[in-house]
């Protein structure tokens, strides 16, 4: 902004030079004037004299006259190049100083109707790649009030509030996504999959209705089947849910990741139901992780006692929640945890329905598992592993790949 102002200013400058220089040099072209004019004045009480003396006896006819022509010449040369310059016409001086003060009122006005300074803003603000994800979060919220009617900026709003298990916040986003870019299946499967976690996973009329709508629209909207099927699941209605993940499965490409997920999902409800399962003896077992987490000492200066730590697995190749999660504190460490699936967050995503998991410890002083200051992160490995694993809290979290 500061260089778009000193430009606008230098600008603004080099206008007024052309209004005000005409007007200084007609203030130079009057003096030319006033000293003619004074000139003249001289020249005629000179004459005056000459003809006093002639009366009076003291000059003769000839000496008149030569007094006559040495006053003209005079005259002559005093008004010589005076004339010139008092021919060029100049405007009146008020008028270039009307215009001056006008310009950069008329300017400022017309660049504020017409300009587009905002947008200038914006787009140093985006220039720069966010190292965070509340880095994102904050460019994306300053994206929505500056332009509060783009429907593209509110999407990836919510999205990002979801990664960050804000679901009240996703689904007031997702909200005037529908109400700005129209009552899309997709859109509407997202915000009503935001509204379900908002409300503690309690199903309502109103999101039968949106994902009814949504279905109706698109029978196979992914978001809507998939959150239909976590709400039987979590209701123990199994058959509805392995028939909205079945469903589901059916639509999702061969390659996409969350498949596995997915079919874990439905062996799970049919074990419940007491029907064979799909799954292999290794993944069908209930997983379990046990890894040791410590903090390397050239941080024990960095970090208070009452920080969280947060120790989690997470899938290897899919979603990036966590599939299960343990909360601690600095003054646990170092510390044996284990993480199964009776610490998955999610029924449908447990560490048995993906072959290779990540371990990870965050610090995280705010309290917030999806960023910290400090993080450990181990190499994939099998989500059947049985020997303890060893995690080193020693990264900075923004720098941690």
């Amino acid at each position: 902004m500061i260089e778009f102002w000193l430009s606008a200013g230098l600008l603004l400058l080099a206008a007024l030079g052309f209004l005000l220089i005409p007007v200084l040099r007609g203030r130079k072209a009057q003096t030319e004037e006033d000293r003619t004019a004074l000139n003249v004045t001289l020249y005629q009480e000179r004459l005056q004299e000459l003809e006093t003396q002639r009366e009076a006896g003291a000059l003769s006819t000839e000496q008149l006259q030569n007094g006559r022509d040495e006053a003209a010449r005079e005259l002559l040369a005093d008004t010589d190049g005076a004339e010139s310059k008092a021919r060029v016409g100049v405007l009146g001086s008020k008028v270039p100083l009307i215009c001056a003060l006008l310009v950069p009122l008329l300017g400022c006005g017309l660049y504020l109707y017409w300009g587009a300074i905002d947008d200038v803003e914006r787009a140093r603000n985006f220039a720069g790649q966010p190292q965070t994800i509340e880095g994102m979060t904050a460019r994306l919220e300053a994206s929505v009030k500056a332009d509060p009617q783009s429907a593209e900026g509110w999407y990836f709003l919510g999205r990002t509030y979801m990664a960050q298990e804000r679901a009240a916040d996703a689904a007031i986003a997702f909200g005037r996504v529908v109400e700005i870019g129209g009552r899309e299946p997709e859109l509407l499967g997202q915000w009503a999959q935001a509204l379900y976690f908002a409300g503690d996973k309690q199903w309502t009329e109103r999101l039968q209705a949106l994902t009814d709508e949504a279905l109706k629209a698109d029978p196979a909207e992914v978001t809507s089947l998939g959150l239909l099927g976590i709400a039987a699941y979590e209701e123990e209605r199994f058959e509805d849910a392995i028939g909205f993940w079945e469903r589901l499965v059916a639509v999702l490409p061969e390659q996409d990741p969350s498949r596995q997920a997915i079919q874990g999902g439905i062996d799970r409800a049919r074990e419940r139901l007491g029907a064979p399962t799909a799954e292999t003896p290794a993944v069908a077992a209930a997983a379990q992780l046990t890894v040791m987490v410590d903090l390397a000492p050239a941080l024990k200066d960095q970090v208070e006692p009452s920080d969280s730590v947060f120790v989690f697995a997470r899938a290897a190749s899919g979603p990036p929640m966590p599939l299960a999660v343990k909360r601690l504190t600095v003054a646990d460490l170092p510390v044996e945890v284990s993480l199964s699936d009776s610490d998955a967050m999610m029924p449908q995503l447990k560490i048995s329905g993906f072959a290779e998991v990540q371990l990870v410890a965050r610090i995280s002083r705010s309290g917030n598992a999806t960023a910290g200051e400090w993080i450990g992160r181990s190499q994939p490995l099998s989500s059947s592993t049985t020997e303890a694993q060893h995690l080193t809290i020693d990264t900075a979290d923004g720098q941690a790949q």
